[in-house]
């Protein structure tokens, strides 16, 4: 299946190395095996297999390779420094395509910088669009499929519902039990798994990390470290609410959103608003990454507790004002109060099962897969 990503990757990989991350299983393998596939003598090298480890501990790859990819290099102590050396000292020509499971940005705090040398691009699971292209599905009929399957290449894919059901079990608890091992204790794996799991049952509200951590007699302190594994693991994103001034905003209660939206506990309207948030962030994290655009996602809450469920910005303006409702066309009365207040916004309400969509002053009445369908990835 051709993926969003493929053509970018391709043109980047003419310029400058790529690091491509996203969470695992995502299909980062699966768009390296197709350009390893165009280019016969390129090499494939993952380090948590040992045989290839030792090839690139060794660097006794075939130097004349016109394509190198090197799969969970992150893991390898001093990677930076390393994977520096690696592209100043290739061969003329040789592309070079580093991919993870985690977010390569955790792992740049210290050491060499590779500024300069690479693209970064982030790989999301199915959207919308990309499945009606795939398949010629209608939008209505994409959108029904990936709240089912959830977005990730497998199960959406997946002959029989069953089949994605046990895919995602075995994909839940093996992502906890073996990647957050990269960053934590193996005593903390448990509480880990826990805290993973009570999030799947807050989708979408405000997160009080002080009250969950009373529930799991841990301190609050420690619940923000695992959430920033979790983050760093492609597993959750985290949704802050917007302010101009970003410290303020930190402060405030953040919202927390699966990747796989068939990991939601909750009943249709979250898993609803968990889609329509990975589909934000799918295409803020593709201007961020392919234009450099300062573009970015957050929600509104006020002190009064009046809230739209999300905004998208571009520096520190809003441009959009998003409100997602399951069958309700009555114009939401928030959304129209922040329609007013942000007139420089474009103030959409997204209904799922909607008879018809229309424009009240301001605001925008839209057809949730319709429009999903004509994000731009």
């Amino acid at each position: 299946m051709k993926r969003y990503l493929d053509d970018r990757v391709r043109s980047d990989l003419r310029q400058k190395m790529v690091l491509l991350t996203g969470p695992r299983q995502v299909g980062k393998t699966t768009l390296s095996q197709q350009l390893l596939v165009e280019q016969p003598s390129a090499q494939y090298f993952n380090f948590d297999v040992p045989a290839h480890r030792a090839v690139i501990l060794a660097q006794s790859w075939k130097q004349s390779a016109p394509l190198l990819v090197l799969d969970e290099i992150h893991k390898m102590a001093g990677w930076k420094s390393w994977l520096k050396g690696v592209f100043d000292g290739r061969a003329p020509e040789q592309q070079i395509l580093v991919t993870g499971s985690a977010r390569m940005d955790t792992f740049q705090q210290t050491g060499e910088s590779l500024a300069g040398r690479f693209f970064k691009l982030r790989l999301h699971p199915l959207s919308v669009r990309e499945w009606c292209d795939a398949t010629s599905a209608s939008p209505h009929a994409a959108l029904t499929h990936l709240l089912a399957r959830g977005g990730f290449p497998e199960p959406t894919l997946a002959a029989a519902d069953t089949d994605a059901a046990r895919w995602r079990t075995e994909y839940f608890s093996g992502m906890v039990r073996e990647d957050v091992l990269e960053f934590s204790r193996l005593q903390e794996v448990n509480a880990m798994r826990l805290f993973a799991d009570m999030l799947r049952s807050r989708v979408g509200s405000p997160l009080s990390l002080a009250s969950m951590a009373r529930d799991l007699h841990l301190s609050p302190a420690t619940l923000a470290k695992y959430l920033a594994i979790l983050e760093a693991l492609f597993i959750v994103f985290v949704v802050r609410p917007w302010h101009r001034n970003i410290a303020r905003a930190t402060l405030q209660s953040p919202k927390v959103y699966f990747y796989d939206t068939g990991l939601v506990q909750g009943d249709e309207g979250a898993r609803f608003e968990n889609m329509v948030a990975a589909h934000l962030l799918k295409n803020v994290q593709w201007q961020q990454d392919t234009r450099g655009q300062a573009a970015d996602l957050h929600y509104i809450r006020t002190k009064d507790g009046a809230e739209v469920d999300f905004c998208l910005s571009e520096g520190d303006t809003l441009t959009h004002l998003v409100e997602c409702k399951l069958s309700d066309t009555k114009p939401h009365h928030t959304l129209v109060r922040f329609a007013e207040q942000f007139e420089q916004a474009q103030a959409i309400q997204l209904v799922r099962e909607c008879k018809a969509e229309a424009d009240m002053g301001g605001l925008q009445i839209r057809d949730a897969a319709t429009w999903l369908a004509g994000l731009e990835v």
